[in-house]
């Protein structure tokens, strides 16, 4: 177990919210999360291992908040890869520099 996806405490959050607000089905689809998930968010809040806030929002305004959670997972997961793929590039670049500098030295030594 415990292979499943992480979520961040904040998303878990305003996801309760939103599933007190609009039912669990709704806020599940709108999320993109598995309905049992929430469910256990939702029992976790209600035994107060979730702190939910005291503050309350429409149910527009979380859903908002909840879009605005996805996009920004999102672009992590697109800028994490484009760093993948720049690191990758940098450790080509680093070799084949590494590697002209050492054909230079070699034909600067026949020359010389």
């Amino acid at each position: 177990m415990g292979t499943g996806k992480q979520y961040y405490e904040e998303f878990k959050k305003q996801a309760v919210k939103l599933a007190m607000e609009v039912g669990n089905k709704s806020a599940a689809e709108e999320l993109g999360i598995p309905k049992g998930t929430l469910g256990t968010w939702l029992r976790k809040a209600r035994a107060g291992e979730i702190d939910t806030g005291s503050g309350t929002r429409t149910a527009d305004e979380s859903l908002n908040l909840a879009q605005q959670l996805q996009a920004a997972n999102k672009r992590i997961k697109e800028l994490e890869k484009a760093n993948r793929e720049l690191e990758e590039l940098n450790e080509f670049l680093e070799e084949a520099s590494a590697f002209f500098a050492a054909s230079c030295r070699k034909s600067g030594k026949k020359n010389g």
